[in-house]
């Protein structure tokens, strides 16, 4: 079947056959096709089993069975207006894009003497509950979380924003997958060059599938393969969607998966946390100050103190402690990469064990990177003590993106340090701190209000600022209505 070629009903039969054959109706156990004689005509039901809402199907074949051969003789659209008792009813006459949306979920009614097929949107897909995320999680607040089911996400995020001007796009990528998105923003707010900007670079995505799903869309539209860094913020929380946009960001949901991209931001954004929006402001300010002490610990911590545990020249008296006490058997930059590769390899164990045996897996660590990996001579301890305290910092990183990045920076950091000393150090962040400063999301600068200066949205960056008293959304994100 060509998708961009349009197939028109010509007969019952041929229109039959067509749909029987491009659905593969013999060769597919879960697809469904149900041959009906009601008012004198034939029809035919096309449906996907796992997608059918089997409540909705049954009235609807109740109410055919109701319907007469006068009704459907003088009144042409009798079956859409009055014997099919649901909400999401159209008509389509081409029957290539029938068969597209067969497929999506919705039901197709294919009825004698009718020039059109009527799409029923019966479709229920399978659906986890909206639990609390598990990386966004807050002691006070909202407990439920987005699911991969556009609609059910798209109605978190509407419960909490009833603004009329709330705009929920739908859009489809992929010409194999046809994944459904949706474009998410308010249209009184959202600047329209950043909406149009999405739109086109959403419709300009020309591949087979989206098996990724949201991280597939952002390599596409971004186009910075090379970049550690995230362009996009991802989150589970409809709380958070819901500030967003009320700042004038905008969203971007897709289908089968939980995660919403919000779009443009800065740097910062992805510093911040629910958990700080929910305690009182000078808490919340302590929070925010102690998480960004966390992640620039563990993105400075290690190379700094490499650097002076191996040219003891530049430690003052006051800090001769900081060197190493007891020299292991292995040089001290082999110790850290052996120990980063270490911590790698339990997290990612931990994704793969199972809860029951995840506290096992606790002790195997400790007790093997730990105590013995010490007392045989292989890690001095200051290494164990260090890296462990960079591996708090990475782990308070509220985005799980930003942290794997400034892992990545880290051993940078770390090898150019070992390589060339101070000027490998110096020149390593100096290329590090020039590389955020000319990324650009949507054309906005990724370091402001830092670069470009902005010294009131600066203090909104690190403190946090009493909600009455926030009441200008961010400039650079160009908000038609700039007041709160």
């Amino acid at each position: 079947m060509a998708n961009g070629d349009e197939h028109h009903i010509s007969s019952f039969k041929s229109a039959f056959n067509y749909l029987n054959k491009e659905l593969a109706v013999d060769e597919n156990f879960d697809i469904i096709c149900l041959e009906m004689k009601h008012a004198n005509r034939k029809m035919a039901l096309f449906l996907v089993d796992g997608f059918g809402k089997d409540v909705a199907l049954t009235q609807i074949q109740r109410e055919l069975s109701h319907t007469t051969e006068e009704e459907l003789n003088h009144e042409y659209d009798a079956l859409m207006q009055s014997r099919i008792p649901y909400a999401e009813v159209e008509s389509e006459k081409d029957l290539n894009k029938v068969v597209d949306q067969v497929l999506s979920g919705p039901a197709a009614l294919l009825v004698e003497g009718l020039d059109y097929c009527i799409l029923i949107d019966t479709r229920e897909y399978p659906v986890r509950g909206p639990e609390e995320p598990d990386t966004e999680k807050v002691v006070r607040g909202a407990r439920d979380g987005l699911v991969e089911t556009l609609v059910m996400s798209a109605a978190l995020i509407r419960r909490r924003v009833r603004d009329r001007t709330l705009r929920v796009e739908f859009m489809q990528a992929g010409r194999r997958s046809k994944t459904d998105m949706a474009l998410v923003y308010i249209a009184d707010i959202a600047d329209p060059d950043y909406v149009e900007q999405m739109r086109d670079s959403l419709k300009a995505i020309d591949t087979d599938g989206l098996p990724m799903a949201d991280k597939t869309i952002e390599e596409f539209v971004f186009k910075e393969s090379n970049n550690p860094y995230p362009l996009v913020r991802y989150t589970e929380r409809p709380d958070v969607c819901a500030t967003h946009l009320f700042e004038g960001h905008v969203l971007l949901l897709v289908d089968g998966s939980p995660s919403a991209m919000i779009t443009p931001i800065t740097f910062w954004n992805l510093l911040q946390h629910a958990e700080e929006y929910r305690q009182k402001p000078i808490i919340g300010a302590m929070l925010r100050l102690v998480r960004f002490s966390a992640v620039f610990v563990s993105l400075f911590l290690l190379p700094l103190w490499y650097l002076l545990a191996t040219q003891i020249d530049l430690l003052p008296d006051a800090f001769s402690f900081v060197g190493t006490q007891e020299e292991g058997s292995i040089p001290l930059f082999v110790q850290f990469i052996i120990a980063e590769a270490g911590i790698e390899m339990l997290r990612m164990a931990s994704i793969h064990t199972p809860s029951a045996v995840a506290e096992a897996l606790g002790l195997v660590a400790a007790l093997l990177i730990g105590d013995i990996a010490i007392e045989v001579g292989m890690f001095s301890p200051e290494v164990i003590l260090y890296l462990a305290i960079a591996a708090v910092g990475t782990f308070a990183t509220p985005s799980y993106e930003l942290s794997l990045a400034n892992r990545f920076m880290r051993i940078v950091f770390l090898i150019a340090t070992a390589a060339f000393g101070v000027v490998g150090f110096v020149v390593s962040t100096t290329v590090w701190l020039i590389l955020l400063v000319r990324l650009k999301g949507l054309q906005v600068p990724y370091m402001w209000p830092f670069i470009p200066f902005n010294l009131k949205a600066l203090r909104d960056v690190f403190l946090r600022i009493s909600m009455p008293l926030k009441n200008r959304r961010p400039a650079i994100i160009h908000p038609q209505d700039p007041d709160r």
